[in-house]
């Protein structure tokens, strides 16, 4: 079986800065191919105008496909489905896939439709993410312009869910892998920092909360998170039953949105080889927890194996495996640690080598 593409699931309301993250993604693809698919809505319909006329070769324009009658979560098997398996019959296939859902989808119905037989088997949720206005949340409410979202509900025909804001927001956190928390870039320190605990708490036990402003996020924290979504359905339970849909939007303040990295960072841990192979996948899981570390991957020593163990962390589920034997390389492990700005480096690499 030829491994199943991932698909990464981009959520949040209008205005929220989903469209702004995805354009730094692509710039910042690094030779990967991505096919974005977006659920486009009515006359606010912009994205793929500006994404399409994007000129990165990570994205080309065939790569673009607009869904466009209305929300996706109301069409799934009439368009949605048909549309993926377009994406993964063609000869060359695609990296990765980006699905930017309308503000409105309710995102639990479109996970599930990733169990269907037909394309089940060869493509898988990596990751939602939940893209939240920072600014809007911590002022009490969900989205800066509260009158975009009514027209853009108003202007949806095959919307069969009027699913007030405030639910749709519940399930938007209780679906997520990740929480983008946007435009901290306009909120103080402190704020943003309280904003990101309250919504870690909100969230299902293993989500990760990060920072962003102008939705600037290392491609590698963004993709390759492994979480197979669709596989989970009842822990990221809906908080209703009724129905809904969504676009998305443009962050009015672009600008220079080359500013991007400083909420980040990362650095290499090396240290001697490792006696046990578990024990060591155990600890590294401890350290992440203890410091909120977001990836961790590299390649590990392990003593009396000629074998190299690489290893990959997404939060603390730690996955390794020997890949190949070290030959002429030196025996040493060897850990690249990312996450937010402020990591306590010296603790880190303490708690790791010992």
């Amino acid at each position: 079986m030829p491994a199943k593409i991932p698909a990464t699931v981009v959520t949040g309301f209008l205005g929220a800065g989903k469209t702004t993250l995805i354009r730094h993604l692509l710039d910042n693809a690094k030779g990967k191919r991505i096919a974005l698919v977006i659920n486009e809505f009515g006359d606010l319909g912009v994205d793929g105008g500006i994404l399409k006329g994007c000129g990165i070769e990570s994205c080309r324009d065939e790569d673009v496909v607009e869904l466009s009658n209305g929300c996706i979560c109301c069409t799934v098997a009439d368009d949605f489905i048909p549309t993926m398996e377009k994406l993964l019959d063609r000869d060359e296939p695609v990296d990765h896939i980006v699905i930017e859902t309308s503000g409105l989808a309710l995102p639990q119905p479109l996970i599930r439709a990733f169990n269907w037989p037909g394309i089940s088997t060869r493509v898988t949720v990596d990751g939602v993410v939940t893209v939240v206005d920072g600014k809007a949340v911590a002022e009490g409410r969900f989205a800066h312009d509260i009158a975009a979202i009514d027209a853009q509900r108003a202007a949806d025909d095959g919307l069969d869910h009027e699913t007030p804001l405030s639910e749709l927001f519940e399930d938007q956190i209780a679906a997520a892998d990740m929480i983008v928390v946007n435009k901290t870039d306009l909120l103080g320190a402190e704020e943003a920092e309280a904003l990101a605990a309250k919504l870690k708490a909100e969230a299902r036990g293993g989500v990760q909360v990060v920072r962003a402003s102008m939705g600037a996020l290392p491609v590698e924290v963004l993709l390759g998170q492994g979480a197979a979504a669709e596989a989970d359905m009842e822990a990221r339970h809906e908080v209703h039953h009724h129905h809904h849909h969504d676009d998305d939007e443009d962050d009015h303040h672009d600008a220079e949105h080359h500013h991007g990295h400083d909420e980040f960072e990362s650095f290499v841990v090396t240290r001697a080889e490792v006696a046990d192979r578990d024990a060591f996948a155990e600890q590294v899981a401890e350290v992440i927890r203890a410091h909120d570390i977001l990836r961790l991957k590299g390649f590990v020593a392990v003593a009396g194996k000629p074998m190299r163990l690489t290893l990959q962390a997404v939060g603390p589920r730690v996955d390794t495996h020997f890949d190949r034997p070290f030959g002429t390389d030196a025996r040493e492990t060897r850990l690249v640690v990312i996450g937010e700005a402020g990591l306590d480096r010296a603790a880190i690499e303490a708690a790791l080598a010992a």
